[in-house]
């Protein structure tokens, strides 16, 4: 075993925490459409993966630009491209298992980016569902939000509507250039019974694709909220917004009927 694969063995084994998602879980999902998962990064893995995403990002971005883009200030996307720890939670971790328990056998990785809100972020994201910024069919992805700090109501920490993703697909009626351009959408649920998630670092709050959520801005002083963001779906889901052209994502259980997509990213 040559060195760099004996380090991808050894975090495995120290950086990340698998299970199965219990039928307790499993019927909480269905019900409430999402999941706070604790410990899946062990203390030593939240480490890693924070200073490895931190890098990335100070190398592609400056501090909170308050004339910036809410794109600018907070997305970074492919962050498995240049953190090895993203890549192998991403294509061989523990959100893996749950995600073939939530869509299926066969599975494929569409997402990975760090979604910050770093201190004097004060921007709100408003009530979205994420098949919304991004249709894909079938309706069975997953949002797997992976806290890097702790996170509560005065730093930005998400909202849950329990149950919201009864409602099914919303659409936010944008033209090609303006969803290309990632106009910033806010629906309008029911949001009666809306819940803050905080979070500890290693938890993950894990969502369906309809699942309606937002955020606060950063009003600490002194904290941040980074968040890696990975989304999972069905090996064949097509992009509904792209002709239902598949969408591509490195297949991580099972196999697809495109070749592009068993192609895809295999050689990372």
């Amino acid at each position: 075993m040559n060195h760099s694969a004996q380090r991808a063995k050894d975090r495995h084994e120290t950086h990340f925490n698998y299970r199965q998602l219990s039928p307790e879980e499993l019927d909480t999902y269905a019900d409430q459409g999402f999941l706070v998962l604790d410990d899946v990064l062990t203390e030593q893995g939240v480490a890693e993966m924070r200073d490895q995403c931190m890098s990335y990002w100070s190398a592609q971005k400056e501090g909170y630009d308050p004339d910036g883009s809410w794109l600018k200030n907070m997305l970074l996307d492919d962050a498995h491209h240049h953190a090895p720890i993203v890549r192998d939670y991403y294509f061989e971790g523990p959100l893996v298992n749950f995600a073939e328990q939530l869509i299926g056998p066969n599975v494929k990785g569409v997402t990975a980016q760090l979604t910050f809100k770093l201190r004097g972020n004060t921007k709100r994201v408003h009530w979205h569902q994420d098949n919304v910024y991004g249709e894909l069919a079938p309706y069975n992805a997953i949002t797997c939000l992976t806290a890097l700090d702790k996170s509560d109501e005065a730093n930005g920490c998400l909202w849950i509507a329990p149950g919201s993703h009864k409602d099914g697909q919303r659409r936010a009626g944008f033209t090609e250039e303006e969803r290309t351009a990632l106009i910033e959408i806010e629906l309008k649920p029911d949001d009666s019974n809306a819940i803050p998630m905080p979070m500890e670092p290693g938890q993950c709050l894990l969502f369906s694709c309809w699942t309606y959520h937002r955020s606060d801005g950063n009003n600490s002083k002194d904290r941040d909220r980074r968040i890696l963001f990975i989304r999972y779906a069905d090996a064949d889901a097509v992009e509904v917004y792209n002709n239902n052209r598949p969408r591509l994502g490195r297949v991580v259980r099972g196999t697809s009927r495109f070749p592009e997509v068993m192609e895809f990213e295999t050689n990372l």
